[in-house]
């Protein structure tokens, strides 16, 4: 249903997390974004399998591995910071931290808000999860008038919006939204393609199904303050750097078990 790009995701190892991403020196705005020793405080909402998630007590996940790899790219160290996901972007506005490694959408309305890197992960379409005793949902037209569940502060909340839905709930997490939906306070749920996948592979497909066609976002980008136009720069460097050498495909490979090219 999703084409060769929906087949790829494999096991997630474990990666050692808790890491920290460096940077590069004050922004050229107003509100530096390195502290003087040198570290990025980065920012993620750790319930995004398998981006970022909890294992063994540490911070693990492809948003991790690859924030750590972009800071140590630029000479720097990571220390990161685990917070809600509504919360991430008055984080990066307040200078609590300097840089987000979420699975951010880049939307019209976030940059408003804040500045964003390069896109590094282009396959982050929107998909409906439904009970697998469900006969009535197939697809986006027919979430009009259904109670859908998404988590707050999310893409997936504006299609279940847009698609008519007749109320939308808002989950602190996605394992709160698969919760909800298997114990039916909610007709369907819209998530992310590979986090949703990654969930059915753990075994809610014993219960739970995809449906319909997903929605295409322009995908995942690191966010961070929006006058920090240095650190942007040598975040889109470390990227372009990170490809080139092959380091992006080993992350891709370790999380997804296929090249990201």
């Amino acid at each position: 249903m999703f084409g060769k790009k929906w087949k790829i995701l494999a096991a997630a190892g474990v990666l050692a997390a808790a890491v920290a991403l460096t940077g590069c020196g004050s922004s050229s705005g107003s509100g530096s974004s390195a502290a003087a020793d040198g570290i990025i405080r980065v920012g993620a909402e750790t319930t995004y399998p398998p981006f970022e998630f909890t294992q063994d007590d540490k911070y693990v996940g492809f948003d991790i591995d690859l924030a750590d790899a972009v800071v140590k790219q630029m000479g720097g160290k990571m220390e990161f910071k685990s917070m809600g996901f509504d919360a991430l972007i008055p984080a990066i506005q307040s200078g609590q931290i300097d840089l987000v490694a979420s699975g951010m959408d880049v939307t019209p309305e976030r940059e408003k808000q804040v500045a964003f890197s390069d896109i590094y992960f282009d396959q982050s379409g929107k998909v409906i999860i439904v009970l697998k005793d469900n006969d009535q949902i197939h697809d986006w037209a027919d979430l009009k008038g259904k109670v859908v569940g998404g988590q707050v502060g999310t893409k997936q909340v504006d299609f279940a919006k847009e698609a008519g839905a007749g109320q939308v709930k808002q989950f602190d997490s996605n394992s709160q939204a698969f919760m909800e939906l298997r114990a039916k306070t909610v007709d369907a749920i819209v998530i992310d393609a590979p986090v949703g996948m990654y969930y059915l592979k753990q075994g809610a497909d014993k219960d739970m199904k995809i449906v319909g066609t997903p929605k295409e976002s322009v995908g995942f980008a690191f966010a961070m303050k929006k006058d920090n136009k240095e650190l942007q720069q040598k975040v889109n460097q470390a990227l372009k750097e990170l490809k080139e050498n092959g380091t992006y495909d080993q992350i891709y490979e370790k999380w997804f078990g296929a090249s990201g090219k």
